[in-house]
């Protein structure tokens, strides 16, 4: 075999059809896992084990699924809890990350922050949800508010964590190089750090999530998934309940998905700092 036919061989085993070979294997694998929970759900509905009512098949959930989205109720729904959900996490985002990296990298604000911020954080979001509603009054603002105060936590503290993670010989290395401070920080530190930054990111989120859901029928918002969710609960209508969890989820899917794997995979990937 010749030198040219030897060096195209390679190439033509990851052409365009091996692409699509690797982008279906991920979509089975990330689809696997929802197929088996979907067949035991089944499996568990038809079998009778509980009222049709409280444990719906699938179909019934799909069929309520459909008949709210088109009608416009499921869409007003979601968009109302998205306004909220991005409008928090963006200021938990800012200020988690603001403060994680100051506490990070100044010993005199670890001091004084770390153990406010290690006494709030454990307790339970939706118990600062009263004294968010007695100070800024029931409606979107407290809800969006509480969101952003008990997410912070997660990126706080990884943030933190990132920060001093980062190697002192990488510091010593850049510092001999002649890399004054600012420098250092966005070509070392804030690098180094990032992959635990995302991290809290995730976890802020999920945060956020929980707490908006259980709020928004505490703060008396007119719309919203909470809301939806709760609501149908009087009236025992599982099915929408189970229609306002699939779209949660199915959010959350979407934004790990497209925000934060490409975000990994343009900066920490491309890097070599993970895999």
């Amino acid at each position: 075999m010749s030198q040219a036919t030897q060096a195209v061989a390679p190439q033509a085993l990851s052409g365009p059809g091996s692409g699509r070979g690797q982008r279906w294997r991920a979509t089975v694998r990330t689809a696997f896992p929802f197929l088996v929970v979907a067949a035991l759900w089944e499996i568990v509905a038809r079998a009778g084990m509980f009222h049709p009512r409280l444990f719906p098949p699938l179909e019934a959930v799909a069929s309520q699924l459909v008949r709210l989205t088109a009608s416009g109720v499921l869409p007003h729904h979601a968009a109302d809890t998205l306004l909220r959900l991005a409008a928090g996490f963006a200021l938990a985002a800012v200020a988690g990350v603001a403060v994680g990296i100051v506490m990070g990298r100044w010993r005199l604000a670890e001091d004084l922050l770390l153990p406010p911020v290690s006494m709030a954080a454990p307790i339970p979001g939706i118990a600062y949800a009263p004294l968010f509603l007695l100070w800024f009054g029931p409606g979107s603002v407290s809800t969006v508010l509480l969101v952003a105060f008990v997410s912070t936590f997660p990126i706080i503290f990884n943030a933190w964590t990132g920060v001093k993670a980062v190697k002192e010989v990488w510091l010593r290395s850049a510092v001999a190089m002649g890399a004054g401070g600012r420098r250092l920080f966005l070509k070392v530190v804030l690098p180094g750090a990032l992959p635990y930054i995302l991290t809290g990111l995730r976890l802020g989120l999920a945060q956020a999530w929980r707490v908006l859901v259980g709020v928004e029928m505490l703060a008396a918002v007119p719309w919203g998934l909470g809301w939806m969710i709760f609501g149908a609960r009087e009236f025992l209508n599982t099915d929408v309940m189970l229609a306002g969890v699939v779209v949660i989820g199915a959010v959350g899917l979407a934004l790990e998905k497209g925000v934060f794997e490409r975000l990994e995979r343009y900066t920490v990937v491309r890097w070599g700092m993970m895999r």
